[in-house]
């Protein structure tokens, strides 16, 4: 692959190239790589983890016990892991995050095989590979500003949203034809070998990380810990609005689009009035629009933050009526129309996120924001989850999709409002030149 402006330590890069482009590059190019395979092997794991414990075990509520373990880790470790993610080089974590969860799925399947696999010993496993997963998203998003240059960011974090959303899109349908031929307990190896193959590609990028080792230097595993976890809250609380109003912003999304995911089932059954068919098909609709859409804003000019919470602002709010617009339709062809559209005006929000944070963040800070985000993003998840659940079967699903709306609207409004801030606040630095803006 050949070496372009985009990776020069100075920042230069054409301004009319295309996200695609960055995939030319060998340092993005093998990072995109590495993680579309290792993507697909994540969604592997995910259908194939579940099949193969409710057939060892014959119980949904043992097998939903994998997922409770796989959510525990952001929540309860996140804010910490930050702190030590911030001491580290970023390349080397996620080289060993990736052969650590090679080793722990590997070990599922051979323990299985050689009959030593009880379920206490599965379930640790799970749990180990939550944590080094909690472990890679933040090295991942840490180490993409310090591997592209800074006017490229949008697009880099575009693409590496379409590693996701291509696994989604091929990883279950994969590992459900896996299950049938070879059984679940094969697939894992498949998904073991997903990860080393990713880590393989870690090795030859280029990470620009100007690590201070004096900052850390004399410092034992305990030391200065609470220091430091205020030091990242206070960035985050404190000391940057722009980051605090990002956070308050996800918090809101968070809240509504993992209740609008979760709760799909219920709708496409008790509004559209769908069966199991077609409601594979409108998840693959969601998936589709998520995909486009991030391929779309690839080539999307990067802009300013006001510019780009204005973006947003209009994604979110062409998805907010989407999602209303679903509570008055019965039927399936233009509902999948309408979900492909809420699939696509959330892919915009995550990569400008990140952007934004990528930018505001110092480096060696990083990991803390990043890790605080995810947390507060699981903790609305899950609330948001909870909460219209308890709507959809107290007031109705149809109730429910109007709540969703609204919070999508709302989150629209509050980066709308923002953006007003931010041109206000840039507009004085223009005037008064002496002056200070948050």
């Amino acid at each position: 692959m050949s070496d372009v402006a985009v990776e020069s330590t100075k920042g230069h890069s054409t301004p009319r190239a295309r996200g695609w482009e960055l995939l030319k590059t060998r340092d993005f190019g093998f990072l995109f790589a590495g993680q579309t395979i290792s993507q697909i092997g994540d969604s592997l794991n995910k259908v194939a983890l579940l099949w193969f414990v409710y057939e060892m075990t014959g119980s949904a509520l043992k097998m939903t016990v994998v997922g409770l373990l796989q959510t525990l880790p952001p929540l309860l470790l996140g804010p910490l892991i930050g702190v030590y993610l911030d001491r580290v080089r970023k390349k080397p974590v996620m080289i060993g995050v990736d052969l650590l969860r090679t080793l722990m799925i590997l070990l599922i399947p051979t323990l299985y095989a050689m009959g030593g696999l009880t379920l206490e010993r599965l379930y640790v496993l799970v749990f180990a590979t939550a944590i080094f997963s909690t472990v890679f998203g933040p090295a991942l998003t840490s180490a993409v500003p310090l591997i592209v240059a800074k006017d490229r960011l949008v697009a880099a974090n575009a693409l590496m949203q379409t590693t996701t959303n291509v696994g989604l899109l091929v990883g279950p349908a994969v590992s459900g034809l896996g299950i049938a031929l070879i059984g679940a307990q094969n697939v894992l190896y498949i998904d073991a070998a997903t990860f080393f193959i990713s880590a393989l590609c870690l090795f030859p990028i280029r990470v620009r990380e100007t690590f201070d080792h004096f900052r850390t230097a004399g410092k034992g595993m305990t030391d200065g810990i609470a220091s430091d976890l205020l030091a990242g809250f206070r960035f985050v609380f404190v000391e940057q609005k722009t980051v605090l109003m990002l956070m308050l912003t996800a918090t809101l999304y968070s809240v509504g689009i993992s209740a609008f995911i979760f709760l799909l089932p219920v709708f496409a059954k008790e509004v559209l009035g769908v069966g199991p068919v077609q409601l594979g098909w409108l998840w693959s609709a969601l998936g589709v629009g998520m995909l486009l859409a991030s391929l779309g804003l690839t080539s999307v000019t990067q802009g300013d933050v006001s510019w780009r919470l204005r973006f947003m602002s209009g994604a979110l709010a062409i998805g907010g009526v989407a999602v209303a617009a679903l509570g008055f339709l019965d039927a399936p062809v233009a509902a999948g129309v309408l979900i492909a559209v809420i699939g696509g005006s959330t892919a915009m929000f995550t990569p400008l996120v990140w952007t934004m944070l990528q930018e505001l963040t110092p480096t060696h800070l990083l990991g803390r924001v990043f890790t605080s985000f995810a947390t507060g993003g699981m903790a609305s998840s899950m609330a948001g989850m909870a909460g219209f659940g308890w709507a959809a079967d107290t007031i109705g699903p149809a109730a429910s999709l109007g709540g969703i709306s609204l919070i999508l609207l709302m989150t629209a409004a509050t980066a709308w409002l923002f953006s007003f801030y931010k041109s206000h606040a840039q507009s004085l630095v223009v005037s008064s030149p002496g002056s200070l803006a948050a």
